[in-house]
């Protein structure tokens, strides 16, 4: 996975981490999350506050 695949990213999050809710995360935190999530190979510098809106709206939307 890399950061253009938000939706994968995701799911992989939602299946992670059930507990969690989405709608009350820091960046800071979903950005670390998404780094160790294992088959993640996208490089941690490419990350931006769009890429982290779009992964926690598809989360959002997966645990709804």
């Amino acid at each position: 996975m890399k950061w253009t695949d938000s939706l994968d990213i995701a799911i992989a999050l939602s299946e992670k981490m059930p507990d969690v809710d989405p709608q009350n995360i820091r960046f800071t935190d979903l950005r670390d999350w998404v780094v160790a999530l294992d088959g993640f190979e996208g490089d941690p510098e490419r990350c931006n506050e769009r890429i982290l809106e779009a992964i926690q709206m598809h989360w959002i939307e997966e645990v709804d």
